[in-house]
C-alpha cells in the first residue's frame, strides 16, 4: 500500500473506497504489464528458437500498456504522486499553496471527465463498427471503455483530492 501524508481516519468512506479502488486498479495493472512481459518473453525466445514468435504479439504489447497505463493514474494522483513544479509558490505559505494545488487537481479532475468522455464516445464506435486488431482481431472497443473508466476513476479521485486539499485536510 502506497502511503501519503492522509490519515487513513480522516479519508472518509468515499475516499477509502476510491483509495482501494485506485490501488486495485493499480495492482491489476502491475499483473498485466508482468503478464505482457512473460509475453515477450516468450515470443522472443520462440523467435530466436524457432524462427517464429507469437502472432499479433505487439498488438497485444500496444492494448496492455495502454489499459496499464490508465490503471496507474488514479492511484498516483491519490497518492499526490504527479510531478509538481513549484518555482514560483515553493515560498508561498503551506494553505496557500494547498489551495492552488486544489484549483489544479480541480482541472485535472476536469481534463480526466473530458478524457473519459471521449473515449467513451470513441469506445461505442469502435464497438458499433466492430473494430479490431489487424493481426488478432482483438477488439479494440473494449480496451477503450476500461480506459475511458480508469479516467472517470481518475477524474473522482482529483476531485476528492482538491476538495481535501481546499478543507485544509491534506
Amino acid at each position: 500500500m502506497v502511503s501519503d501524508d492522509l490519515p487513513e481516519e480522516r479519508a472518509g468512506v468515499l475516499g477509502r473506497g476510491l483509495r482501494a479502488l485506485a490501488e486495485g486498479l493499480a495492482l491489476a495493472g502491475g499483473v498485466l504489464m508482468l503478464a505482457v512481459a512473460c509475453l515477450v518473453t516468450a515470443s522472443v525466445l520462440m523467435r530466436w528458437l524457432l524462427d517464429e514468435g507469437i502472432s499479433g504479439d505487439f498488438e497485444i504489447v500496444q492494448i496492455s500498456t495502454a489499459v496499464a497505463a490508465f490503471s496507474f493514474l488514479p492511484l498516483c494522483q491519490a497518492a499526490r504522486g504527479n510531478i509538481i513544479v513549484d518555482s514560483f509558490t515553493g515560498r508561498l505559505p503551506r494553505r496557500a499553496r494547498d489551495l492552488l494545488d486544489a484549483v489544479w487537481d480541480i482541472v485535472y479532475g476536469i481534463a480526466a471527465v473530458l478524457i473519459a468522455w471521449h473515449l467513451l464516445l470513441g469506445a461505442r464506435d469502435s464497438l458499433a463498427s466492430g473494430t479490431t486488431s489487424m493481426v488478432r482481431q482483438l477488439p479494440i472497443g473494449y480496451a477503450v471503455a476500461a480506459c475511458s473508466a480508469m479516467a472517470a476513476v481518475l477524474a473522482a479521485v482529483a476531485f476528492v483530492t482538491a476538495t481535501r486539499l481546499a478543507k485544509g485536510s491534506r
